[in-house]
């Protein structure tokens, strides 16, 4: 169901991407226009994600000997995924969280907190990280970044409306009324169901996660220590990639996401954790 949803939003979001571009352009040529400048924005992002993470929340490489038990943790789960083993990274945070990054298995990295090292226990660590190796196997850098391309489209085309009125004849007041709302609601539109999408790819990366490790309860767990302490203790992170890290990492500041609200980079933290044991009972 998340895949499908995720096919679902991302089709919807084309559709409306290639409507406002008949719309305002009278034709294909502007769209393309559109597109093409939205994609070269996100193609750099795309090919960088990973250094661009980490390099924006002070993650820093350490080997095995700095931290052999998530070194073998992960060593393990990439071999029964059958995908090539990350570079491991450590955040300096007392802040329980993690992320993964990086454009296909090959190319990737996952982050941990020195926080999460303290609090879990194994199987719980065990958990969270199979939660991050599914982004990356679920290709969610891919997909996320079309989604970006999307919405990024949806602005460029509002500003254009912004700016020329929107179609051909700037005389014609439905085609006025028309880029008033392209222009106020596109990017709306664009944000919203980006934000639902990243919702959609944390529920499947649970989903994921707990079928590697054959363990949801020890994922739920994890997500209710984590979920207690993002509230209380603040990290320092670049919002740019807080959608990254498994729980919001800036909640401590008073931020509303993790909520489920349609602007929530993450599903609410108790949704998570009803799904998992869900799973659980019907093993």
């Amino acid at each position: 169901m998340n895949n499908l949803k995720t096919v679902a939003l991302l089709s919807f979001m084309s559709a409306l991407v290639w409507w406002l571009g008949l719309v305002l352009f009278g034709g294909s040529q502007g769209m393309i226009i559109g597109l093409l400048f939205a994609a070269l924005l996100n193609l750099g992002a795309y090919f960088f994600s990973a250094k661009i993470a980490l390099s924006m929340s002070r993650a820093r490489p350490v080997t095995e000997q700095e931290l052999p038990r998530v070194h073998g943790m992960v060593r393990r789960l990439a071999a029964k995924a059958d995908m090539p083993v990350p570079s491991i990274h450590l955040i300096d945070s007392p802040q329980p969280n993690a992320f993964a990054t990086g454009r296909n298995p090959k190319h990737a990295a996952v982050a941990v907190t020195s926080g999460i090292l303290q609090i879990m226990r194994d199987d719980e660590l065990e958990g969270v990280l199979a939660h991050e190796l599914s982004h990356v196997r679920n290709r969610d850098i891919l997909i996320s970044s079309v989604a970006a391309m999307l919405a990024a489209a949806l602005t460029i085309f509002g500003r254009i409306a912004f700016w020329f009125g929107g179609g051909r004849d700037r005389n014609n007041p439905a085609g006025l009324v028309i880029a008033l709302a392209a222009m106020i609601l596109a990017p709306i539109a664009g944000m919203i169901i980006k934000m639902a999408i990243s919702r959609a790819r944390e529920y499947q990366a649970d989903l994921s996660g707990a079928e590697m490790t054959g363990q949801p309860l020890s994922l739920a767990r994890a997500l209710d220590k984590i979920g207690s302490a993002t509230g209380r203790i603040p990290m320092e992170v670049n919002p740019a990639v807080s959608q990254l890290f498994i729980a919001d990492p800036l909640k401590a500041f008073g931020r509303r996401g993790g909520r489920g609200g349609l602007f929530s980079t993450h599903p609410p933290i108790e949704e998570r954790i009803r799904r998992l044991e869900e799973m659980y009972y019907h093993i």
